[in-house]
Order: structure tokens, then C-alpha cells, then sequence
């Protein structure tokens, strides 16, 4: 055999053991100071992303990104209303499928944190909790209500059937799994706590369990027996101390989420944070032994309605936006940032000796699309189903809705001018009155009430209300039903006799598109195609529209807003096509528009 053959023989056999040097059970503990696989000790340094987040064609692209830049962990959260959208009918297939997402790591030698709490938080609707939650009278969360209770046992033991086969001493490279997520900054109900390991462990997750808080709430989150991790705190002196004094005096020591910047909600700046804030701590950190979670490594893109909100006493509603780009290391495209070069540089120096790097892959290829013209438009009065009638209006719950709209229909006598208020609006609605568009009321805020002077004779009233995305973190998260809630008042008086049509776009409606039609003033559907000669990422251009959410070849890709910061709606190459592609547009207050186009880069900075 020629010499540049060996060679090239010995790297395959050497790719080969990498790849699999996790093939096999393993033993994964924890050692006084250091984590011990097969009883050797582990430095994890591991990068957060959730499979929902990244097309199911991008998850290996974005695993060999991270072991680029010197990862040997993924972390991820798993999201009960991704796997459970109504109660009893699972789902772990497409992008969905959690299990795929695992063995694709181990395929490209990575480890995973695994975090399969019922509640996630993590800038996602209701923190992760399934809607249908909320229609179960008398059901509270994060605690021993029995309805509660039982919902996640069943919800547990699905994903334990998923995963337990992947954990590491069951053969995988699962090392360890999260119960509960930042429980201290709820509650401190320690039974509680113990209900969820034994479930775990009923679940088929017999291995290495841990909890993880921030440093106010570490006593209280945390539950005798298993270790503390420790979120947002990176000084090694203080995370030693913290997890010591709840972990009898030892390690070992792990930083479960690692924030290199934040997420962005809707009407507010886009946080950056330059990553020289980052190196010194990064590398104090792992010089100190200390394993680390970086949320996030790389945020992608929140698509299907699947936002959640901040919700405060100070702010009391702050919807999140559709991109997580998150300022993280690969940014939402998947691209290597400079922050990803210079943690790389950081993280060289604390792998073992003689580790190379691979090089870093290059750019994703980005493409424009100039003129994508909408020719069809239908308005929402066309996009209706039968109604649901009532005297009083319904929530989404109670209409057995998730997400998207429903629009409210009554009639109202007219030739009177007087003040239109809803109580407690969830979230944001279209007022119109004989079917034109005559103002907004948006729970942002505070604006819930209207004056309207209506027409002589009996007068339709019509309000399209949104689900903004639901409470994700904090006390409220009970608080979170949508759409008209409590009452309509018209001139001091409530209004009765209501018919609800629902419209939850959990896929596009299939109505027969109208030409696009002049002078049209309410929400509407607007339809298109384009070609292209060759898909590549592609970002939509929506600063000149208004509000509403966007599909491409019938993948939902979020929600856009004038209010910004987001201006743009991230496309991947992998959802687009050679050839013809559809594209629809629900617009709720421009519907008057009839072009964008795909530009080459994120406009995530512009607040109108």
C-alpha cells in the first residue's frame, strides 16, 4: 500500500474510534470535585440547543459546529407541548423526534445533558406546559395536585420510553438528566421535588439526576441526594461555595446554563453583549475544573406560535419574538459569530494535550429573492368555519383551541357613540365594525378599551384576537388562558350573544384564494409563489409590513411585527426548493401590501 494510502487508512480508523468511543455502557458519577466517566474525570463543556428550534436537516450541520468549537456536550431542554399538543396523542416524529436528535450527537462523539422537565421555561409558550392543562378544572402546576400529578406521570413515562435507552449506562450518551427547572424561584416544596425523582426513576431514568437553579433560589430548588447545579453565576470561588453549601461540603461543581448574552421580546432593543465581557470568565471558569452549559450555544428560530412571555408585576406582558438568535456563539442561521472564534480560542486551552480542533465549517451560502409578489388575498371573513355560539365569550381553552386567532361575532345596535372595552384581553386584537378595520387593542400595553361611533341600524361587531404566546416564567403561569377572558363592555354594558370562529393556522386553511381585491381593510391571507434556481438561507424582509406570521412551503416560520426589533423572518435553504415555492402571508393591519423580498442578511435591531 502506498504511503499516502496508509495514511490516509490510519485517519479513517482514527474517525472511526471517535465516533464511536461512546458505543457501549459507561459509568457516569460524581467524584468529590470532578465528574467521573468510567471513573476517570470529565470536564463537560457543553453548548445548549433544542431540537425545536433547528430544522431536524440542520441538527448534525450544528453538532459538528459545536465540536468545532471544542464541545463535548450538548444540552437540551424537552418540550411537553411539542410532544403532547392535546392530551393522550404523542408526537416524537419529524423534528419532534428527540431520540434521532440524541443518536445524532453520538454519531458526532458528543455527550447530552438532558432535560426532560415538564417545565422547560426557556422563552417557550406556557414554559413548555400543553395548553389543554388549563381546561382541567381545579389543576395547578409545579406542585402535588393530584390531576397535575398524573397528567406528568403519563407525560414522563412517554419520554422515558423515547430516552431511558439512550442514557449512558444504559449504552447511549445521555450522562445525566435534570428534574424540574429553576424550582427554587417558584417554590420549595421539597416532597415535591421527590415526587419528580421517583417518577423519573419510574420512567426509566435510573441514572445521574441533578437539579439546577439560580444562586437566590439554589437551597430552595434543590433536593437532598442529588447535585445543585448552579445558573447564571460564573465566578468559580462562588460556585464552589454555593454548591458545596448545599451538596454536604462537595462537587462536583457545574454551571447548567452559561449566559453569553439574552433573548428579545417585542417593542425592545436587541441584546448584544460583546464577547471580550465573556473570555476572562470562560477561562477562569474551566481553569477552575468547573463543567459548564452554555445557553445558549445556538438559539435558531421559535416557529408555530411557540413563543412564550415574560409577565412581571412591574411589566405585566412582554412577548417574545420569533427569532432566538440570542447573540450566541452560532447565530440563528448557524454561523460561526466571532464570539464562536474567540470562545473556541478559550476552550483550546483546557482540552487534553494533543487535541486539534477541527477547522471551523464554512458560512452557510446565502441567497436574495428581489421581488416576491402576492397575487391572491383572502380575507378572514373567508377563511371561516362553522361557529361556536354562546352568550358569553369563550377563551381558546374553552374553545379547545391552542394558538393562532378566533374571532369574536356579535351585533350591536347602532347610532351611538360610546367606549368598546374587553376585560383582561389575551393578547392583542383587530376591532371591526361592518366588516372594515376601525382600531387595535393590544395587552402590551395596557390598551384594552376603544370610542367608537357607530352607524345607524343593527351594527356587526367582529374581534380577531391572537394569542401572543403564554406566560412562560414566574408566578403567573396559571395565569395564562387567551382571547376575550372575562367580558365585552359597550357603553358600561355587557355584551351577549357570541359566535366564535375558530382559526388555530396549526396548518395553512384550505380555501380557495381571491384574486388580490383594492381597498381591502381587514386581516387577510395572502398567497404567492417564486422561483429560485438554487435554495440557500434567505431572509424575508417584513419592515414594510405590519403584524402577522409567515409559511413557506407550508412550514410556519414565525411571527413578524413592525414594532420590532425583528425585521426579518430567518428561511432555511433545507425548507426552500429548485423550482417553484409557495409562499403565505396572514397580515392583520397592512393588507394593502402585495411584495417583499428574501435580503442576506438578519435586520434584528430596528424599533419603530
Amino acid at each position: 500500500m502506498k504511503r499516502t494510502g496508509l495514511i490516509a487508512l490510519l485517519i479513517a480508523l482514527l474517525s472511526m474510534t471517535a465516533g464511536a468511543q461512546q458505543t457501549g455502557k459507561h459509568t457516569f458519577e460524581l467524584g468529590d470535585t470532578a465528574f467521573l466517566l468510567d471513573g476517570k474525570p470529565l470536564l463537560m463543556i457543553s453548548g445548549e440547543m433544542h431540537y425545536p428550534r433547528v430544522p431536524r436537516e440542520c441538527w448534525r450541520e450544528r453538532m459538528k459546529m459545536a465540536k468545532a468549537m471544542g464541545l463535548n456536550t450538548i444540552g437540551t431542554y424537552v418540550f411537553w407541548n411539542v410532544h403532547e399538543p392535546e392530551k393522550g396523542q404523542y408526537d416524537f416524529s419529524g423534528n419532534n423526534d428527540i431520540a434521532a436528535f440524541v443518536k445524532i450527537a453520538q454519531e458526532e462523539g458528543l455527550w447530552v445533558v438532558l432535560r426532560p422537565s415538564p417545565y422547560v421555561c426557556a422563552e417557550w409558550e406556557f414554559g413548555g406546559y400543553p395548553y389543554w392543562l388549563q381546561q382541567i378544572k381545579g389543576l395547578t402546576v409545579r406542585g402535588k395536585e393530584p390531576q397535575y400529578l398524573e397528567a406528568y406521570r403519563n407525560y414522563i413515562k412517554a419520554v422515558g420510553k423515547q430516552l431511558s435507552p439512550l442514557l449512558v449506562n444504559h449504552g447511549g450518551n445521555i450522562l445525566m438528566v435534570q428534574i424540574e427547572n429553576e424550582y427554587g424561584s417558584y417554590s420549595n416544596d421539597k416532597d415535591y421535588l421527590d415526587i419528580n425523582r421517583k417518577m423519573f426513576i419510574e420512567a426509566g431514568f435510573d441514572g445521574l439526576l441533578y437539579t439546577c437553579d439560580p444562586e437566590p433560589a439554589i437551597k430552595d430548588g434543590h433536593l437532598p441526594g442529588l447535585l445543585p447545579a448552579i445558573n447564571g453565576v460564573d465566578d468559580p470561588a462562588k460556585v464552589k461555595r454555593l454548591i458545596n453549601e448545599n451538596h454536604n461540603g462537595k462537587g462536583p461543581y457545574y454551571i447548567a446554563e452559561w449566559y453569553p448574552a439574552w433573548f428579545d421580546w417585542w417593542g425592545t432593543k436587541h441584546h448584544t453583549v460583546p464577547y471580550e465581557k465573556y473570555l476572562g470568565k470562560l477561562d477562569s471558569v474551566l481553569a477552575a475544573g468547573i463543567s459548564i452549559n452554555m445557553y445558549m450555544f445556538h438559539g435558531g428560530t421559535t416557529r408555530d406560535f411557540m413563543n412564550g412571555a415574560n409577565a412581571n408585576d412591574h411589566a405585566p406582558y412582554e412577548p417574545q419574538i420569533s427569532s432566538y438568535d440570542y447573540d450566541a456563539p452560532l447565530d440563528e442561521a448557524g454561523n460561526a459569530t466571532e464570539k464562536f472564534r474567540q470562545f473556541r480560542n478559550v476552550i483550546a486551552k483546557h482540552l487534553p494535550a494533543g487535541t486539534v480542533l477541527p477547522e471551523i465549517p464554512a458560512a452557510r451560502p446565502v441567497i436574495a429573492i428581489p421581488d416576491i409578489s402576492f397575487t391572491h388575498s383572502t380575507p378572514v371573513f373567508n377563511l371561516l368555519s362553522a361557529p361556536v355560539s354562546s352568550a358569553t365569550p369563550l377563551t381558546f381553552e374553552d374553545l379547545g383551541q391552542a394558538y393562532g386567532w378566533v374571532l369574536y361575532s356579535t351585533t350591536l345596535d347602532g347610532n351611538k357613540k360610546a367606549l368598546l372595552k374587553l376585560k383582561e384581553l389575551r393578547d392583542y386584537c383587530i376591532v371591526m365594525v361592518n366588516g372594515k378595520k376601525v382600531g387595535v387593542l393590544d395587552r402590551r400595553s395596557g390598551l384594552d378599551s376603544i370610542q367608537l361611533q357607530l352607524p345607524a341600524g343593527k351594527v356587526k361587531l367582529d374581534l380577531l384576537v391572537e394569542n401572543l404566546g403564554r406566560i412562560n416564567f414566574g408566578p403567573y403561569l396559571l395565569a395564562n388562558k387567551k382571547g376575550i377572558t372575562e367580558q365585552v363592555l359597550w357603553a358600561g354594558k355587557e355584551v351577549r350573544n357570541w359566535k366564535m370562529y375558530k382559526l388555530p393556522f396549526n396548518k395553512l386553511p384550505a380555501v380557495k384564494a381571491k384574486k388580490n381585491i383594492a381597498g381591502v381593510t381587514v386581516p387577510a391571507l395572502k398567497e404567492g409563489t417564486f422561483v429560485l434556481d438554487k435554495p440557500g438561507d434567505t431572509y424575508l424582509d417584513m419592515s414594510n409590513w405590519g403584524k402577522g406570521a409567515v409559511w413557506i412551503n407550508g412550514h410556519n416560520l414565525g411571527r413578524y411585527w413592525e414594532a420590532g426589533p425583528q425585521q426579518t423572518i430567518y428561511v432555511p435553504a433545507e425548507w426552500l426548493r429548485k423550482g417553484t415555492n409557495n409562499i403565505a402571508v396572514m397580515e392583520l393591519i397592512k393588507p394593502e401590501m402585495k411584495k417583499l423580498s428574501g435580503i442576506t442578511h438578519p435586520i434584528l435591531d430596528v424599533l419603530k
